[in-house]
This record gives structure tokens, sequence and C-alpha cells, in this order.
């Protein structure tokens, strides 16, 4: 009887590497998954501080405003610290006075007015910059960054003294061309003609940032297309409507709606020519709040009128959102 002797070749005892405990890698897979949320919850922490200080900053203006409209909170009320809740009644106030809608309906016509010229001069001159040659166009542009650095109440005060009635430049110039009835003319004479010079001054003012913005637009434009509508014989209102308005549209709408929330709540201009005079005909929702809150202490009703402001602003905000959302860049 033939005895089989089984040889086992068993693996060298350094190739399979000892079973861990269970407690050790379940320790490893907490740490991984309590790795891996803290960073993903990293970059937020990161950015908790700066957007706190945003929100302070921005926020609470906001809410204190809106606490306010709620109080009386007249010079009395200030200086004794004293918390009068009052409801709804600052906003009875404003809105049964017949001077809010009336200085409400010329504040919407003034920045309709305003925006219109501001906007299509900006794009005409940044039309016009891409046709002119190298040197002209450095000089326009530094023309207009001159403009546009000049300090609201210095370019205020020249204003000023160019339609004054008796010295300005602006009579003596028309007088001199013939136009007699133009001898001590006074521009701030009623309400409508001082606000034509508020806003000339103000379109002065807003053009440079229109034209720079809508002219990077256009240098956007690829050349491949406007020479496509050359060889095609397009004129240039048809170049214009199919090659440069389809690109520049979303940043026309963009420009258009922060000259809207700009010029809507205007104030240093208007107040430095004639405070809202004369007889209040210039006065616009701007300046009636700072008439309400600081010429008379009545900072509840301020408050009010800030409010109604900010709601008149948002409502323009959605419109414009839902227009962008809209284009195919918004759905984007």
């Amino acid at each position: 009887m033939t005895a089989v002797k089984t040889t086992e070749t068993a693996a060298p005892a350094g190739d399979i590497p000892p079973a861990l405990p269970p407690a050790v890698t379940g320790g490893a897979r907490k740490r991984r998954r309590r790795g891996g949320a803290f960073d993903r919850a990293l970059p937020y922490l990161l950015i908790a501080p700066a957007l706190i200080a945003i929100l302070w900053l921005i926020g609470f203006p906001v809410v204190s405003v809106f606490v306010t409209s709620f109080r009386r909170l007249n010079l009395g009320e200030l200086v004794r610290g004293q918390i009068v809740w009052t409801g709804l009644d600052n906003y009875a106030t404003v809105l049964q006075d017949e001077r809010f809608w009336t200085v409400s309906l010329r504040t919407v016509v003034f920045t309709v007015a305003v925006v219109g010229v501001s906007v299509g001069s900006g794009l005409l001159i940044a039309l016009l910059m891409r046709k002119l040659s190298g040197w002209v166009r450095v000089a326009l542009q530094v023309t207009m960054l001159c403009a546009w650095a000049m300090p609201i109440l210095a370019s205020a005060t020249v204003y000023i003294w160019m339609f004054d009635q008796n010295y300005g430049i602006l009579n003596k110039t028309l007088v001199q061309l013939g136009f007699e009835q133009f001898n001590g003319h006074s521009w701030f004479g009623s309400g409508a003609s001082t606000l034509a010079v508020v806003g000339l001054l103000i379109v002065w003012q807003a053009i440079p940032f229109l034209a720079f913005s809508l002219y990077a637009g256009v240098l956007g434009v690829p050349r491949d297309l406007y020479e496509a509508a050359g060889i095609d014989g397009a004129t240039g209102w048809q170049t214009f409507r199919a090659v440069t308005w389809p690109e520049i549209k979303s940043l026309l709408m963009m420009v258009t709606f922060l000259s809207t929330l700009w010029d809507f709540k205007v104030f240093a201009q208007i107040w430095v020519f004639k405070e809202g005079g004369p007889s209040g005909e210039s006065t616009t929702l701007a300046v009636l709040q700072y008439l309400e809150g600081i010429a008379k202490s009545h900072f509840g009703v301020a408050a009010a009128i800030s409010v109604l402001m900010m709601i008149i602003l948002g409502l323009i905000t959605f419109q414009y959102l839902r227009r962008l959302l809209q284009t195919e860049e918004g759905k984007i």
C-alpha cells in the first residue's frame, strides 16, 4: 500500500497583509466621510464672512428704513428716543397726498426721457467710434473720459453758469446769432425748463459710460458678419438691424436697466440747480424724500416714500429679469 504524501505550498507570510480589525477600517471610513463633508463645506465657510458683511451693510439699512416707515419718527421722538408705532399711517399720508402722485408722474417722465436720450446717444457714439480713424477715436475717448471724471458738483456749477440769465454764455451766443428773445432769458423760470437743463447735464455725464460699454459690445461682433452683409448688398440700417442689433441687444438691455435705476433716484443735480424749485415744479421723488426727512424732520414719512420707491424699482427689476430670461443668453 503506497502512501501518498501531499505537500502544500504556503505563500510567504509577507505577501498577504494581515487583516485589519473592523474598528480600524470603520474609523478610516468615518474620517474619510468627515473629510469629504468638510471639503465640500470649506468654500462656503471661506466666503461666509464676506457674505455676512455684505448682507449687514446692505440689508441692515433696508430693514431699518422698512421698520421706520411704520413709526412716527419726527424730531421730538428722535430726541426723546421714543418709539411710536403707527402702522400704515405714513403710507396713507403719502398716498393721499396729491403732490406725491404729481411728483411720481414727473419722476417717471423725467427718467424715461433722460434714459432714452442718453442710451440712444451712447449707442450712436459707440457706432461712430467703430467708423472713426485711430487718432480721432482716441481724441473722442479722451474727451469723454474727462467729462466722466468731472465731479458732479463741479459740472453742475459749470452748467449753472452756462445757463445763467444775465451772464451765461448760452444766452450771449444766441443773441449774437440773432435770437434777441433770449436776451436775459431765464432757463430756470419753470420746472420743465429746469428739468430739461438738469436732464442735459445727466445725459452729458452718462454718455461716456454708455458709449464705452456699447462700443465694447460692438467690437465683439465678428467682422465676418459685416463682410457677409456687405457682399449681400445690405445698407447701413439693414446691417445694423440684422448683424449689430442681435449681438448687442442683451448688453443694451443691461445698460438701459442700470441707467433707469440711476436716473430714477438722481438727487444731487436737481438739488444743486434749484432745490426742486421753482415752487416745487422740478421736485422728484428723491428730492421729496429729502424734503420730508431732512427739511421737515418727518423721518417716518420719508421712509415710507423710500419704500415706495424701492417697490417701483423692484417692479422695474422684475421686468428686466423677465425679459432677460426670455433671451437665449438668459436661458443658458
